[in-house]
């Protein structure tokens, strides 16, 4: 595949081999060449951060004092490493804290007022841990990259700025509306009609598309990973809700109002440069040969998206469990036999899950209960026929060109675009 740019590999190869969910008053030790690099947009604003005079014991740099937005007074960093604020607080001079959206392994997300641009904004706060940051600096690289060549701002969130505030990377984010997560959660998992999934699909598709033609691999696709632009919605008479549903607003469901979409989190995101075989992926999206140990590029992208598209047809996550033979019992269950030439090239870590050319199972389940969750999921074609009046028979066909075993026989983004589902479809965004 030719790449529309790369990234030098010296850098991508600090990543953390395995995936997890200096202050202000301190220039960050990067070397003057990464810098360069690293701060792309914003080199103006990045050194103006850096050239803050040296800090007191308060924590208060000196050119802030009797300020109206100075700095807080330090606060230790939670047991964790997690960044220790209240609302109100300034995070520099530039932002104010307005509310925390959300949290996860990585750090904190708060929602922040931007003096300087008069808008709120999504500030990324790592946890103050190795790891992590260096992870956020890849991060920060992928966004540069990706923000030179997504002209149209209309693939994945756009980067304002970023900063090292005492001892954590601050990643500055322009403001988006919920994920397709949290609009599932809050809309009590009702399934999304399939228009808008074929919508949600064709956006989905098309920011992968552009991600590989980049040789990127963002290896961490998932319906928190989706956000939506807008957060407003509608609500909906909901024809198939249960009689035994007395909740209030129980017959009504939420309806975005806009369907535009854009990817986030390029934490876990690598160029294919090589072989990889480390773990990637959140368990419920992780495709077969990444569970095998057989090695991994840009087709387990492709899987995640099948994964996701069935979860939004149906509500649920297609595959919901948190061990490796289960989860191969329930590929087996929902998609057929897996290859023998997989099976036979798997991992030796993998190896005890296979017997005499198959899969050990129900045999080596670890109990009654996951049997039971294995056999209570249908195949694929009656899974999507419980929610799909019309267009099953093309979905269907296009689930199963991106959840092939297979990565070879996996369809790629481009191809997928072109399947029939996609046919006839408005190519503008809602």
């Amino acid at each position: 595949m030719e790449c529309l740019t790369e990234l030098p590999h010296a850098h991508v190869d600090r990543r953390p081999r395995k995936r997890q969910r200096l202050g202000w008053d301190v220039a960050p030790e990067f070397p003057t060449g990464e810098i360069g690099l690293l701060c792309g947009q914003e080199v103006g604003v990045m050194t103006s951060l850096m050239s803050v005079g040296p800090s007191n014991s308060t924590g208060f740099s000196h050119h802030a004092k009797g300020e109206r937005y100075a700095s807080p007074p330090w606060r230790e960093d939670d047991k964790d490493g997690h960044y220790m604020f209240a609302v109100g607080d300034n995070l520099t001079s530039r932002y104010k804290i307005n509310t925390k959206m959300g949290e996860g392994t990585f750090g904190q997300v708060l929602e922040c007022w931007d003096r300087e641009r008069k808008e709120m904004v999504a500030i990324k706060i790592i946890r103050g841990i190795e790891k992590y940051r260096e992870a956020a600096m890849i991060e920060i690289d992928v966004l540069q990259q990706l923000g030179k060549h997504d002209k149209s701002a209309s693939c994945c969130v756009q980067i304002r700025n970023w900063f090292d505030y005492r001892n954590h990377i601050c990643i500055v984010f322009e403001k988006l509306g919920p994920s397709l997560f949290d609009f599932l959660r809050k809309n009590n998992y009702r399934s999304f009609p399939i228009d808008l999934v074929r919508e949600l699909a064709r956006q989905l598709l098309e920011s992968v598309a552009f991600m590989h033609d980049m040789c990127l691999i963002h290896t961490d696709l998932k319906p928190e990973n989706i956000l939506l632009v807008s957060p407003e919605y509608i609500k909906v008479p909901d024809y198939k809700a249960s009689s035994r549903s007395p909740k209030e607003g129980s017959y009504y469901k939420r309806l975005p109002k806009s369907s535009a979409i854009k990817l986030i989190d390029f934490g876990s995101s690598t160029y294919d440069h090589k072989d990889h075989s480390y773990i990637v992926s959140t368990r419920h999206y992780r495709a077969p040969e990444v569970i095998l140990g057989l090695g991994w590029s840009y087709p387990c992208d492709i899987w995640s998206v099948g994964c996701i598209l069935v979860e939004l047809c149906s509500g649920e996550a297609l595959f919901q469990t948190h061990e490796n033979l289960e989860h191969l019992a329930m590929m087996e269950r929902v998609l057929g036999p897996l290859p023998h030439h997989m099976l036979r090239k798997a991992d030796r870590h993998v190896e005890k899950y296979v017997r005499r050319g198959r899969l050990n199972w129900p045999e080596g389940a670890t109990s009654r209960e996951s049997i039971k969750a294995v056999l209570k999921l249908p195949r694929l074609q009656n899974l999507v026929m419980q929610h799909v009046d019309n267009s099953a028979g093309e979905l269907i066909n296009l689930l199963q060109g991106l959840l092939g075993y297979d990565p070879k026989d996996r369809l790629s983004a481009h191809d997928a675009l072109r399947h029939p589902f996609f046919t006839g479809m408005c190519h503008r965004r809602s």
